[in-house]
């Protein structure tokens, strides 16, 4: 069992990375400390929750499968999209595979299976976690835009040109009216 522990040690380890790995695309637009990876997958997990809450869903399982969605980034950093034209898109199924090779059995099931449930996208949960993570990313948007980040009109677009849900779609048509402060004058 010693061996189990510290697998789970070092595995809590290569996570903290993401607290240090940044969203890098934002640099193209001139944000020049933009969130952390960790900070995103935050956001994305409670928005998965609340999106799957209003669909019908688990709202739990569709926070579980947002946590693991960017974990793949402690070996391969936040690629931007323009990466995508120069190199081969890289499997989170692999990787997720790699990173938890000497997990204990019941771990390794929980996480593989996640990643593999977020991926397929053929279970509710797993498309409100998806749409979570294209939601957060426009919210991100409109606040850095907020901010004085004008280039930022692709990832709303991107974004919201992505959403599957209803509850997805219409938040993210709200987000565009509604300031980034409202929550303060409710």
């Amino acid at each position: 069992m010693p061996d189990d522990a510290e697998a789970l040690a070092a595995f809590g380890y290569e996570l903290g990375l993401l607290k240090r790995i940044r969203r890098s695309g934002w640099w193209h637009a001139g944000v020049r400390d933009p969130e952390s990876v960790a900070e995103h997958t935050m956001r994305t997990a409670q928005l998965a929750a609340m999106i799957a809450a209003e669909e019908g869903g688990d709202p739990a399982r569709a926070a579980f499968l947002a946590l693991w969605h960017d974990s793949q980034e402690t070996r391969t950093g936040d690629l931007p999209h323009t990466a995508t034209t120069y190199m081969d898109t890289p499997n989170p199924r692999r990787i997720t595979a790699d990173q938890t090779a000497h997990l204990p059995e019941r771990t390794q099931a929980a996480v593989r299976g996640a990643v593999e449930e977020y991926e397929s996208r053929q279970t509710l949960e797993a498309l409100c976690a998806k749409d979570a993570d294209k939601l957060e990313m426009l919210l991100q948007a409109l606040e850095y835009r907020n901010t004085g980040v004008h280039r930022v009109d692709g990832w709303i677009d991107s974004a919201r040109d992505d959403l599957k849900t209803e509850t997805a779609r219409r938040v993210a048509v709200a987000a565009v009216t509604v300031s980034p402060l409202a929550w303060r004058d409710r």
